[in-house]
Formats: structure tokens, C-alpha cells, sequence
């Protein structure tokens, strides 16, 4: 867990690309999404009209722990195949081996429309990858 510790600056950096990024992502497919998760603005207001801050500070802190697994796995990664194509390969791998089922499960379970598990998925795509790209940028290493 060393590792965690000595590419912290990588990781925080990593999770703050991705928490702008479903800032962006969610505010432009924000009404297309509630409409598919069956939400009403009222639904995600309190009764006062603010909006809670938790689920912000959490999605922080997750995509935090997303970025520290995937640096973990960067840096075990076969380096022969080139920095950008193991990052970019290995983020879309975890993504097509753990979210995307994840979401499909979950989504049929709860018989949600296939319109929302596009955004959601492609949301998760789209953190893994940046958050491969600013991992490689910055520079993930194992301690010396």
C-alpha cells in the first residue's frame, strides 16, 4: 500500500479529473438522465431546495479509491506494449470487466431503461480512461 502514498499527488489528481468530468458529463446528460433514473428535480432537492453535498464529497472520495487501484494496476501492467496503450488498455479493460457487467446486472435487476445505463456506463468509461491518462501524465511509480 506503499504505493498509494508515494503517487498520492497522481491519484488526487486523477480523482479530480474525474469528479470535473461527471460534472460535465451529468450536466449535459442531466435532464436525459433523470428522465431515465425516473427522477424529478423535487426528488433530489430537500425540502428546503438545497441539494445534499454528501453524494459529492463521496463521489470524490471513490473515484479517489478507483484511481488508486488503477495506479496499482499501472504499475504492474507489462510495460513492453507502451505507456499509453497499457493505461489506456488496462482502464478499458477494468471497465469492460467490472463496471459494465456491474451495470448491466444491476440495471436489468431494477428494470431501468437501456438509455440509462448508456450515460452511466459511458460515465464510467469515461472516468477510467481520463483517470488512466492523468495517472500516465503525471507518472505512477512503484517505491523505490
Amino acid at each position: 500500500m506503499d504505493y498509494i502514498f508515494d503517487n498520492l499527488a497522481a491519484i488526487l489528481a486523477a480523482a479530480a479529473a474525474a469528479w470535473l468530468f461527471g460534472a460535465v458529463w451529468y450536466g449535459l446528460l442531466g435532464t436525459r438522465w433523470m428522465k431515465a433514473a425516473s427522477l424529478q428535480e423535487s426528488d433530489i432537492r430537500r425540502p428546503d431546495g438545497s441539494t445534499s453535498k454528501l453524494p459529492f464529497i463521496l463521489a470524490f472520495i471513490f473515484e479517489a479509491w478507483m484511481a488508486a487501484v488503477l495506479a496499482g494496476a499501472l504499475i504492474l501492467a507489462p510495460v513492453e506494449a507502451g505507456g499509453w496503450t497499457v493505461a489506456l488498455g488496462t482502464a478499458f479493460i477494468l471497465w469492460v470487466g467490472f463496471v459494465l457487467p456491474t451495470q448491466l446486472i444491476n440495471h436489468r435487476y431494477t428494470m431501468r431503461p437501456w438509455a440509462l445505463t448508456a450515460i452511466d456506463t459511458g460515465h464510467w468509461l469515461g472516468v477510467l480512461l481520463l483517470q488512466a491518462a492523468v495517472l500516465t501524465l503525471i507518472g505512477v511509480s512503484l517505491a523505490p
